[in-house]
């Protein structure tokens, strides 16, 4: 989903949107305060506005303004610099004010200009992994003066308060800015000329980030206007994209896995407010208390509190994992904040949400054939997707696209499907494969609420609009619903839900004042900033909107092409010989399963079982060495820092919220 790619690791470091960091100290430029009440519209002395969130502290000073997380570990600073030569010496003043002595930068890198900014600037701070944080601040420019932007916290705590940074960062803006919006305006028909001008916009933009193939569809007023693709199907090969290619649509399953429980919904088998535990009494979380507040509608709310935890179905999943893995996985996984409390995204319980309501439909048959029929007769046959399927073989057999990383000199490469195949047991909440053809009648529906081409009513309106209630808010405008996301940025309201697996992204989008959707479906691992910006795009085309897609495509490109620059500058490949000697030929654990190091042609090879990789190494700053995965698809995706337990040689890797160690074992 768009929020999920916050922060996107290219090896071994982060580039954040915004950005969290490192607390390295904390001046007191004020009394401190109590925790806010509510999101709190604030301003700095100089004027800029932004709004502080819920349940957070702030502390003022005439230079600068402290927002801090209730952990007490992360905070956001928003600093007036005034006048400063360039983007690099405001953001040194900046920390000068804030009373802090930062990390060596890392990278900075030029943003297209935003939101009333004349200039704006990104600064990555180097970090290394122990310290398990991240450094980042934006420069901001309006005339002669600057304000800098630094985040700055503990890992957990900034994948658990992402929204928090979103809402801070997207409500910045200079003294006196009004924000575009298209509130009562005219949506333009999509024309030839406006259809033309977006299949250019994609065209151009595949090409910019490295995106081998992309098949779109568009949805006006109820008649289907566009539908093609462009590009390949994979490298080397001459197969075009067309509307009919599959792609897998990752977590867009979702959307169409909670149209399921509202058909459910309408024929009684459930109801929205009853506790999951009784329409699924084995259901159990690792805590109990959480697990009697959770009902149906909550199962897909990214409400419940439990963090973000993949790690496991990553790398320790195999073709004999059983779908009630999820059910095993869930019970133990503790909530990590406040039910309601905040954003916080989590997979397995949105796979559990599919397989209850299969288990409904068909409780005499195996979880995952009973989710896969609950679909197939629920939801692809009635709205005439005859493509869509959950079978990767049939997929794989058919007219598909192939996933495409980047290798590390940077050029886009063909990837391995074998990672992929680790969500097939968790398949309701991003297992599809799906075409631009079917996808788009699925986007239909959901803008005739319910009604089919035939004028009979599929699904209620009211069970399908309940999936659209704002929830946990995601951003400064923006909530979940149940596997979609509410978007009122721009003042027109944009329902949409990003999809993001190893080499394809894609999104669902549709705007009901306007009657207008549409599908994006992409072949290649920057894909997803090409479904970010196709929906800006559309916008602009339908308003009249200023022209920002393009240039929100180009800083992109050449964010990740400086990124990819300066990483390689201290990344070995292959791995360097005397580092790489060290490491045992196996290690496990208990959760992610092992590891074996496998050394080949001059290469060292980490392999899971089910999928593998090449690695590079890295010395960090703390003479930690890392072992970063560095094949197309997974470059920098998978990092392991070698340590020691006792007598015995370790690798550790981690997630925002979740560490796990792996301990050398015997061969097998």
């Amino acid at each position: 989903m768009r929020r999920a790619a916050f922060a996107l690791t290219i090896f071994g470091f982060a580039l954040i949107s915004m950005g969290p960091g490192r607390i390295l100290a904390q001046p007191t430029p004020a009394p401190a305060a109590s925790p806010l009440a509510a999101d709190t519209p604030s301003k700095t002395a100089a004027g800029v506005a932004f709004t502080a969130p819920r349940a957070w502290s702030v502390r003022t000073a005439t230079q600068l303004v402290v927002v801090t997380a209730p952990e007490g570990d992360t905070a956001i600073v928003v600093v007036d610099v005034g006048q400063a030569k360039d983007a690099s010496t405001a953001a040194a003043l900046a920390w000068q004010l804030y009373g802090v002595q930062p990390h060596p930068v890392l990278l900075i890198s030029p943003d297209a200009a935003r939101s009333g900014w004349d200039e704006r600037t990104r600064i990555f701070y180097e970090t290394s992994p122990n310290e398990k944080r991240t450094i980042v601040a934006s420069a901001l420019r309006k005339g002669t003066n600057w304000t800098v932007l630094i985040l700055d916290g503990l890992d957990a705590t900034v994948e658990k308060r992402e929204a928090a940074f979103e809402l801070v960062a997207e409500s910045l803006r200079p003294a006196g800015y009004q924000k575009e919006t298209f509130a009562g305006r005219h949506a333009h028909a999509f024309d030839a000329q406006r259809i033309a001008a977006l299949k250019s916009f994609v065209q151009t933009a595949m090409q910019e980030l490295g995106v081998p193939g992309s098949a779109f569809a568009l949805v006006d007023h109820g008649k289907l206007v566009y539908e093609g693709g462009l590009g390949v199907r994979e490298l080397g090969k001459p197969e075009p994209v067309d509307a009919n290619t599959l792609f897998m649509i990752a977590s867009n399953t979702k959307g169409m896995t909670t149209l399921m429980l509202a058909r459910l919904v309408d024929q009684g088998k459930l109801k929205w407010d009853e506790p999951v535990t009784q329409a699924y009494p084995s259901f159990r979380l690792g805590n109990d208390a959480t697990t009697q507040k959770v009902r149906i509608k909550d199962l897909v709310c990214a409400c419940t509190g439990l963090p973000r935890k993949d790690l496991q179905w990553l790398l320790n999943t195999n073709p004999s994992t059983p779908a009630s893995d999820t059910f095993a996985q869930l019970a133990a996984t503790q909530p990590t904040s406040g039910f309601g409390e905040v954003f916080q995204y989590n997979n397995l319980i949105a796979s559990a949400a599919g397989y209850i309501g299969g288990h409904l439909v068909y409780p005499q048959r195996d979880l995952g054939v009973a989710y896969d029929d609950a679909m197939q007769n629920l939801i692809f046959n009635p709205l005439g997707m005859s493509s869509t399927t959950f079978d990767m073989a049939r997929a794989l057999a058919a007219d598909h696209a192939s996933p495409h990383g980047f290798a590390p000199d940077g050029s886009p490469a063909v990837a391995s499907i074998a990672i992929d195949y680790s969500l097939e047991p968790y398949r309701p909440a991003g297992g599809a494969w799906s075409s631009a053809h079917d996808l788009i009648k699925y986007v239909e529906d959901e803008l005739t609420l319910g009604k089919l081409p035939n004028g009979s009513q599929f699904v209620s309106p009211a069970n399908l609009l309940a999936r659209r209630i704002p929830g946990v808010p995601t951003g400064e405008d923006s909530n979940y619903g149940m596997g979609l996301i509410i978007d009122h940025t721009w003042g027109v309201t944009v329902i949409d839900h990003g999809g993001d697996l190893i080499g394809f992204h894609s999104d669902i989008i549709f705007i009901p004042d306007a009657h207008v959707g549409a599908v994006i479906l992409t072949n290649g691992n920057w894909g997803f900033r090409l479904r970010d910006s196709f929906s800006r795009r559309m916008l602009e085309l339908m308003y009249d909107g200023k022209p920002e897609a393009a240039e929100d495509v180009a800083s992109a490109a050449a964010l990740y092409k400086a990124g990819l620059a300066k990483a390689r500058e201290r990344l070995v490949i292959p791995a360097a010989a005397d580092v790489s000697a060290s490491l045992a030929s196996r290690y496990v654990n208990p959760d992610l399963g092992h590891v074996d190091v496998v050394r080949q042609n001059g290469m060292v090879v980490f392999n899971f079982g089910s999928w593998s990789s090449q690695v590079g190494s890295r010395v960090n700053d703390d003479k930690s060495v890392s072992f970063i995965t560095v094949d197309p698809g997974v470059i920098g995706w998978f990092e392991f820092i070698v340590g020691t337990q006792g007598e015995k040689r370790t690798l550790t890797i981690r997630d925002g919220q979740h560490e796990y160690v792996y301990i050398e074992a015997p061969a097998p």
